[in-house]
């Protein structure tokens, strides 16, 4: 029941994406034109009506979210203590805070090598972190964005997947390895060097959630490094984000 479980709700959410991802890359390797002279965007206009693009963007951050709130109902019932078992709780705020912080960037600055020489050897698409008109709401919803990614991502690929692998005994290469193949392959839409570089960072991630069974740092570091890519790509010069 647990693994049929863990399946469905992969389905419903990140393993859905990661499908997409694939087809999305095998649509751009088959395409006229190299890889690298293609484009991945993040975060688009989904209307040139900008009230109405601000409400498809909102209506479109809450629905992501609800394979997490799926995740932590089924946790209740099975281990139970949710906030507990996936380390939500608020019970080490200036902690959790410190080694999110600790952990944006021991990620963050290997990313950015990463991804510069993933653009050289060319075995990545373009990337465009954040493609919203200059509106005063786009920041907002770019910060908004980054934070559902971040709750997403760290508690369903870290604290639910590692908690119901765990369960099911898997060893524990095989829950790192689960977690991190999962990461980079709904990334894989970005090109190789975005797998590689989120594959890394779930090892990493998974390791630290099975170390001190808190998803919080993991959500405070996904954010901050979402916030910057995103803000940082919306708000500074065009010509600073070419090494993308």
């Amino acid at each position: 029941m647990l693994g049929t479980e863990t399946l469905l709700v992969l389905g419903l959410s990140l393993g859905q994406s990661a499908v997409y991802a694939i087809v999305s890359l095998a649509a751009k390797l088959t395409a006229a034109g190299p890889l690298s002279k293609q484009t991945a965007a993040l975060n688009t206009s989904q209307s040139p009506r900008p009230y109405l693009d601000l409400t498809y963007q909102l209506v479109g951050i809450c629905f992501a979210l609800l394979p997490v709130l799926l995740a932590v109902h089924l946790l209740a019932r099975d281990p139970g203590e949710p906030a507990r078992t996936l380390g939500v709780d608020l019970r080490r705020p200036g902690s959790d805070l410190a080694r999110g912080a600790g952990l944006a960037a021991l990620i963050g600055l290997p990313g950015l090598a990463l991804f510069w020489a993933a653009a050289q050897l060319g075995v990545n698409a373009t990337l465009v972190p954040a493609a919203l008109p200059h509106l005063w709401w786009a920041v907002p919803v770019l910060i908004l964005a980054a934070v559902q990614n971040a709750v997403l991502e760290e508690v369903i690929v870290v604290g639910y997947l590692v908690t119901r692998l765990r369960q099911l005994r898997w060893r524990l290469g095989a829950v790192l390895a689960a977690s991190a193949v999962l990461r980079g392959s709904y990334h894989l839409y970005q090109g190789f060097g975005a797998f590689l570089g989120n594959a890394v960072m779930g090892v990493i991630f998974a390791f630290f959630f099975l170390r001190t069974r808190r998803v919080l740092p993991l959500i405070v570091a996904h954010t901050l490094l979402d916030v910057v890519a995103f803000v940082g790509y919306a708000l500074l010069p065009r010509a600073w984000f070419d090494w993308l």
